[in-house]
């Protein structure tokens, strides 16, 4: 799905000279570093990363791939994701992940927050493993409130972002959300290089939506865990939420998302999905009376 050498090319490209002290003389070439000149800022041999680059060299330490980040400037989580990446094979296969299911004890954690605070468990590849109906009536009333129960149905945030237009027209900053979903795709693709799956989604949708193309050959990595929705709800209309993701420690690839009004407006919508989503009380038919029949003489 993506290589150490392809990353690392990426980023080599975005350091502008200039900008960590380095004086450039006629043409350049090439838009950032030149190979030769990331090395000796690293303190490598210009052979010894070109080969890495290349996907020449088994393993790299983790002191080079440090030194490497430093002159690449990278953040946190573009650490974290290079040494995934270093640590993956040279050419890992492709397999069948497990079947995911949501831990007991997430789903209590679920189960017991209100039924006022959304709420949805997003498995490794942003499966809907379960959400509470007005998590569910939040972000996904058009799609069976069931589904997320059977393997097969479970719906996939991604696919509906990219897919599907209901979901896109739920989202009045959707442009920025859709970016930190392909980043947060790219960061899990460095984690699980191997999952079929999941290279599966990637290649589906980077066939089927352009904007999803390009977004992914910018080659931005992400985590998500906070953040802001701005919503044009067709039921409870205009509304801002703060998402934050909660870890589980008992199943680590899966994320609590939880919704939180950003403003009193919001709140009331809020608090009317919430009646709206509750599920409606069958009522029970009373039989009825049976009154013995008046003898009407003649």
């Amino acid at each position: 799905m993506e290589s150490l050498g392809t990353f690392l090319k990426s980023r080599r490209d975005r350091v502008k000279p200039a900008e960590i002290g380095l004086r450039t003389y006629g043409t350049r070439r090439v838009p950032g570093l030149r190979r030769e000149e990331l090395a000796q800022l690293a303190g490598v041999s210009a052979g010894y990363y070109t080969r890495l680059e290349q996907g020449q060299v088994e393993t790299a330490s983790e002191q080079v791939l440090n030194a490497l980040a430093r002159v690449l400037q990278l953040d946190e989580i573009e650490r974290v994701h290079l040494h995934n990446l270093a640590r993956q094979p040279s050419s890992p296969g492709l397999s069948e992940p497990p079947r995911e299911e949501p831990h007991p004890r997430v789903l209590m954690l679920l189960e017991s927050l209100d039924e006022a605070t959304p709420a949805i468990v997003l498995g490794r590849r942003g499966d809907v493993l379960a959400w509470n109906r007005t998590g569910h009536a939040l972000i996904a009333e058009h799609v069976d409130f069931h589904a997320p129960q059977d393997p097969a149905r479970r719906p996939s945030v991604p696919r509906m972002f990219f897919l599907d237009p209901l979901t896109r027209d739920l989202y009045r900053n959707w442009d920025e959300l859709a970016r930190i979903h392909v980043a947060y795709l790219r960061l899990t693709a460095g984690r699980f290089p191997t999952d079929a799956r999941l290279a599966e989604l990637i290649g589906e949708l980077t066939m089927r939506s352009d904007d999803f193309a390009t977004m992914w050959a910018a080659r931005e990595v992400a985590d998500c865990t906070v953040g802001t929705m701005h919503l044009q709800h067709p039921t409870v209309g205009a509304a801002s939420v703060t998402y934050q993701v909660w870890l589980q420690p008992d199943s680590p690839d899966h994320r609590l998302e939880i919704y939180t009004p950003n403003d009193p407006s919001s709140a009331d919508a809020l608090r009317i999905l919430t009646h709206q989503s509750r599920p409606t009380a069958k009522k029970t038919q009373q039989p009825k009376s049976c009154h013995p029949t008046e003898h009407v003489g003649p």
